[in-house]
């Protein structure tokens, strides 16, 4: 698999469409502050400006000795994982080796003049990213003659590459609002190569589809499991391509597995709340799963936002008295949003005012303003990487499963999304029994059923910190807590291989840190964990349940129609 796919494809996550496009408005702003505050801080300011030439004099010093063959290192750092610099042509060019040194020591000068602005948040942290978005497009791998990849290829296709580049780049203006593609989608169709494992629709209402998925075993598990997607993209990212998929996975370890597809809202959903998506969602599938199994419980794994959702529902049932879920996996979840990462910069009361104004024509965020949002909010993987490989070196995107998930995108309601991102990013009212859904006050401290909390080391949309933090914010007991290797996806859809990694400590203290110094790296995929940790609260084995009953007879094959709605 391409380098750049993987790495692309570990920076995705559904919650990163929480945002509209990337508000010019608060950045405007938040740089103005940074001009205001070096006025204000002149000292700090000339202190940047005096180590940023002290070094690139050294820098220049360093070039010039390198050219007569000596083996020296320059003042500037880059991360072994900068891509951006991996031809050898950076090391051994000394005029390429210069022009890396100047941009990564200009790089670094405006890191240091942010700092030294002394702004308080949310400001600093839009100025850090506003500057660091232009730091990152002024990079010299970005121009032609700035990227001797690009340059050589040109020479090795005789010019072949040069045109195959250009045409791209006009079809991309032309037709993809001046983006470069980031996957083949053409290469996957849902319900064949995506969303393939076998089942039936069960029930449809106005919200969503309830799949339920054929047996792979002689025998299953008495207590059937509920996977609760985000609505945020579409449900297949836990069942992508086979030997790929987690639900595939669950149901061939004897699991009865069941799956919400939420529909793709449009303008009738406006008025449609978050206590709708509680009730209608996987409230409604449990009632089903129910019915259908005759198991009086089930246990649900929630990702992302549908984990987070399925811990309000685990409070919500705690309160009616309702104990009918034995177990809940939480997988890269926020609970607990008093430190949400990048996302958290984009959420203060003035960005969320101007979403809602957004959505007030339409009556919910447009899919495309999402998935502008995310790839902007890494624009090294998911616009430069891109614009490299397909402009500059001629080279077609390759097929990627997760990033043609990511590419068939959703679209938000208004009501339930200025509701989400106001009672849980601006006030987390959540985690401190606060939160009022469904005419119930909730809090995750009254939560009994036992959960496995998920979080993946390299998750920049709900970092494994504040994933931590779920473990606090629930009641002390049979709490477990996980954290895998790679991204936000990446990290999820992990089958077995030699490259995966996870870490577990029994130890649950408040200190994260502590945890992960004190915690065993396996090798392997969490996957194996949690299906020791299932087993145990999935009750003995039996004969598959019917697909559907009377009341809930089939109604479509898997995956159903609601995820193939554009």
């Amino acid at each position: 698999m391409d380098d750049g796919a993987t790495a692309a494809g570990e920076a995705l996550g559904p919650e990163a469409g929480l945002i509209p496009l990337l508000d010019p408005v608060g950045f405007g702003e938040s740089l103005a502050s940074v001009g205001r505050g070096l006025a204000r801080n002149p000292a700090d300011a000339l202190q940047a400006l005096t180590r940023y030439t002290k070094d690139l004099v050294a820098a220049s010093a360093v070039v010039a000795a390198r050219s007569l063959g000596a083996d020296c290192e320059g003042p500037a750092e880059h991360g072994p994982r900068d891509r951006r610099f991996a031809d050898p042509a950076w090391e051994q060019n000394p005029v390429y080796y210069w022009l890396r040194e100047g941009y990564l020591l200009f790089d670094r000068l405006t890191q240091d003049l942010v700092a030294a602005a002394g702004l308080e948040e949310p400001v600093a942290g839009k100025a850090a990213f506003a500057s660091q978005t232009v730091v990152d497009a002024l990079a010299p791998t970005n121009t032609f003659l700035g990227n001797p990849a690009a340059v050589k290829k040109a020479f090795e296709t005789a010019g072949g590459s040069v045109f195959r580049g250009l045409r791209t780049f006009l079809a991309d203006v032309a037709g993809n609002d001046g983006m470069p593609r980031q996957v083949d989608s053409t290469a996957f169709t849902v319900g064949q190569d995506l969303a393939s494992t076998p089942g039936k629709v069960v029930l449809r209402n106005g919200l969503m589809e309830l799949i339920q998925y054929a047996p792979q075993t002689e025998t299953v598990f008495e207590i059937p499991l509920l996977c609760s997607p985000p609505w945020i993209n579409k449900y297949y990212v836990m069942d992508l391509a086979p030997r790929r998929s987690f639900i595939e996975w669950a149901v061939q370890h004897g699991h009865t597995v069941f799956a919400i597809s939420y529909r793709n809202p449009d303008e009738s959903m406006r008025e449609v709340t978050f206590d709708d998506y509680m009730l209608e969602g996987p409230r409604a599938a449990l009632l089903a799963i129910e019915e259908i199994t005759g198991a009086p419980q089930a246990n649900i794994v929630g990702l992302c936002l549908g984990g987070t959702i399925t811990t309000m529902l685990l409070a919500y049932l705690e309160q009616i008295g309702d104990r009918r879920v034995r177990s809940a996996t939480l997988l890269n979840t926020l609970v607990d949003f008093s430190e949400p990462g990048i996302l958290g910069v984009f959420t203060d009361e003035k960005t969320i005012a101007r979403v809602e104004r957004k959505m007030e024509k339409h009556g919910y965020l447009g899919a495309s303003e999402m998935s502008r949002t995310f790839t902007l909010l890494r624009a090294n993987d998911l616009v430069w990487n891109y614009a490299v490989n397909n402009w500059l070196l001629g080279e077609d995107p390759p097929p990627f499963d997760i990033l043609a998930w990511n590419d068939d995108s959703t679209r938000m309601p208004a009501a339930m999304h200025s509701f989400y991102l106001r009672s849980c990013y601006v006030r987390n009212e959540f985690a401190q029994g606060k939160l009022e859904l469904a005419d119930e006050k909730l809090s995750p401290k009254a939560i009994t059923a036992d959960v496995y909390v998920l979080s993946a080391r390299e998750d920049h949309i709900a970092p494994w910190r504040a994933g931590y933090a779920t473990t606090r914010a629930l009641p002390k007991g049979a709490v477990r807590f996980v954290l895998s290797s790679s991204g936000h996806i990446a990290g999820i859809v992990n089958p077995p291989s030699p490259k995966s990694s996870y870490w577990t400590n029994d130890k649950l203290g408040p200190d994260p840190e502590r945890w992960l110094s004190g915690a065993t790296r396996h090798q392997g995929s969490w996957w194996e964990d949690w299906s020791l940790w299932i087993e145990e609260r999935a009750g003995a084995r039996r004969q598959p349940p019917p697909m559907g009953t009377d009341v809930y007879a089939p109604i479509a094959d898997a995956p159903g129609t609601y995820v193939l709605e554009k």
